[in-house]
């Protein structure tokens, strides 16, 4: 889930949400898993999770942003100062998962949020805690192309560029389980013949904070 950005040499298909979706009362149930239990190295001693953009935690605009978009359920993966992010989310409609080894990588939190899911889970999209930018409706596009039932691996783009976050058929959920290191679920995604990215014409789906720098490009 992490390195966005790298589509265009990753030549995956790009399609585009379908115009409209009617109502289906027998719609796949799509889960939302929030990763948020990294240690913010690169943003110095401070918790990026928990610095504010428009006046809310970065962490608590990204999971505000997968309640917008319907999902259910939702599960939050916290690590680092678990105290301090879980705090962060309190009155949301999340199932908050602690991730004891989340200084071993990313794909860590990926596992715990996949053994969180329910087992009538059919979907799970996965949503990064540092890009508050993101938009409900390119959440809701990814799930949109999901019920097309035409892929099973799919992720936010933007201009054709790969961004988060990224929607999982569970068929794909033993392989999720089993990846390592700060790729996430970035090798299944690429390498498969189901796999495409889903034009959102969202630029928040490629802006991550790494740095205060970046928070203050937000501004």
């Amino acid at each position: 889930m992490s390195d966005a950005g790298e589509s265009r040499s990753e030549r995956l298909p790009l399609v585009h949400p379908p115009a409209a979706v009617g109502a289906d009362e027998c719609a796949p149930r799509v889960a939302g898993v929030l990763l948020a239990a990294g240690t913010s190295s690169r943003f110095g001693d401070a918790n990026k999770l928990l610095a504010t953009y428009e006046g809310t935690p970065l962490v608590r605009r990204a999971a505000e942003t997968l309640v917008e978009a319907g999902l259910a359920p939702l599960v939050a993966v916290v690590g680092y100062q678990h105290d301090r992010v879980t705090a962060a989310l309190s009155g949301l409609p999340f199932t908050v998962v602690e991730n004891p080894q989340y200084d071993e990588g990313q794909a860590t939190s990926v596992r715990r949020g996949v053994e969180a899911l329910d087992p009538d889970v059919d979907a799970v999209v996965f949503a990064l805690g540092d890009m508050p930018a993101v938009a409900p409706e390119s959440v809701r596009a990814l799930v949109d192309v999901y019920r097309t039932e035409s892929w099973t691996a799919l992720a936010a783009a933007c201009e054709g560029e790969r961004g988060n976050p990224v929607l999982f058929d569970r068929r794909h959920f033993d392989a999720l389980a089993d990846v390592s290191g700060d790729r996430g679920g970035r090798r299944i995604l690429t390498a498969g013949t189901g796999s495409a990215l889903v034009e959102t014409g969202d630029a928040g789906v490629r802006r991550d904070v790494d740095t205060r720098a970046d928070l203050d490009r937000f501004g």
